[in-house]
């Protein structure tokens, strides 16, 4: 029915009303007395949004800086139909494209699709789905809210996966499947085969030539069923920004590239995030990168001081035989004065000890600027943080810990190499 019939039908049930009323709403006017019976039956006839069924479906994690979709399913057992707007509500940093237009027949359901880009990590949980049903001559609505439950988990991009094709390369050539074997890159035996020139004398193994027709010299390759454990401090200078993200999120890049090419070498990966408790662990894991992302995704900073001793215990309680514990944590020097240095003997006797920290860019440039009085007094300031944590390095260095200090875009691939550089030198 047209909207100019739906006005006569309407007007012609509300004249007896009126003309009962008249008398006493003269003052008023007769206009505004139909006009107030029209918004009162469009209300009556609009579709109930209380009686409204929804279900949700669709995608329940997405890497952080992509887009994932949401469907809502919405049926309409009443005997109306419903001519709604509907908001699918959730948080800000979800980025929901959250209005839609529903026109939903009496006795039928519809699929209504929100689109998400997240901007943060974690876990976002939809809110409230709100419909208000307009009636036929839309001077009126119905608005109601109803809870329908729903959480994405946002995961951690990983832009360090750019870097592993060539470290997986490094690795393959340490490992021996390419052409050349080199005699000292690790410590495990793995074959025999005929002496070439240019090959390390060392390597020649006189038994095996003796019964053989040839020379035989002995081929080695990196360690393997080695022992890594990532430990992600979570405490108060993991919150500290670098750019647009905090260091924790540049560590756990750091982290699973770590993670992914150690699992590709043949070690066996473990996680503990910890700053005076446990925040998340990955033990033993199958099926490695799916757990580690699943167990960061939730992590935030928390603006406490790690508990050092209760950390370097939780490391030596779940870790018994000798492994490569890498913490990627800070290098400021008060922090690790009083909690890391006095535990250091404890934990470098059993492990071999590395340690990554995020390097703030801002502070190399503003140690080279000389604008004027302003520019160099920040340069003062700021070569003073960097000789800092030079001294910090050189004695972690005297304690025979590795130590890779370097602005979040350099970190993750420094990291591998430094592992990749133990690992071709026998020390994991």
């Amino acid at each position: 029915m047209a909207v100019t019939g739906r006005l006569g039908l309407l007007a012609l049930l509300a004249a007896p009303v009126v003309g009962f009323l008249l008398p006493s709403w003269a003052g008023i006017g007769l206009a505004a007395a139909v006009l107030f019976l029209l918004v009162v039956l469009d209300l009556a006839l609009a579709g109930s949004v209380r009686r409204l069924v929804f279900a949700r479906s669709g995608a329940t994690s997405v890497r952080l800086g992509e887009a994932c979709e949401v469907t809502l399913t919405v049926a309409n057992p009443g005997g109306r139909p419903v001519r709604a707007w509907l908001r699918d509500a959730w948080p800000p940093s979800a980025g929901a494209d959250d209005r839609h237009r529903l026109t939903l027949p009496a006795g039928e359901r519809r699929v209504v699709t929100t689109r998400l880009l997240p901007t943060r990590r974690g876990d976002r949980t939809a809110a409230r789905v709100t419909v208000r049903s307009t009636g036929p001559l839309g001077l009126a609505a119905r608005q109601g809210s109803h809870d329908v439950p729903w959480t994405v988990r946002v995961l951690p991009p990983f832009h360090s996966r750019k870097h592993l094709p060539s470290r997986l390369a490094r690795l393959q050539q340490l490992d021996g499947r390419n052409a050349v074997l080199i005699r000292g890159q690790g410590t495990e035996f793995d074959s025999l085969r005929e002496y070439v020139i240019g090959d390390d004398v060392r390597s020649i193994d006189w038994r095996a030539s003796a019964r053989a027709s040839d020379v035989m010299v002995r081929t080695w390759r990196p360690e393997r069923d080695r022992h890594v454990v990532l430990v992600l401090d979570t405490g108060r200078v993991s919150a500290g920004r670098v750019g647009d993200a905090p260091r924790l999120d540049a560590a756990m890049d750091a982290a699973l590239l770590l993670a992914v090419l150690a699992a590709r070498a043949g070690d066996r990966v473990d996680l503990l995030a910890y700053d005076r408790q446990v925040r998340a662990a990955v033990q033993g894991s199958s099926d490695l990168l799916p757990a580690l992302v699943n167990a960061m995704a939730p992590l935030e900073p928390s603006l406490v001081e790690t508990d050092a001793r209760g950390m370097i215990a939780e490391v030596l309680r779940r870790t018994r035989r000798r492994a490569l514990v890498v913490l990627l944590t800070g290098l400021d020097a008060a922090p690790l004065e009083e909690g890391l240095f006095p535990m250091l003997s404890k934990l470098t006797s059993r492990h071999q000890l590395m340690i990554a920290s995020v390097a703030d860019p801002r502070v190399a440039e503003m140690a080279a600027a000389r604008g004027d009085a302003e520019a160099v007094y920040d340069a003062a300031a700021a070569e003073r943080v960097l000789a800092e944590r030079r001294q910090v390095t050189a004695r972690l260095a005297r304690h025979g810990v590795e130590v890779v200090d370097a602005v979040p875009e350099d970190l993750p691939p420094r990291l591998a190499d430094r592992y990749l550089a133990l690992k071709a030198a026998g020390r994991l």
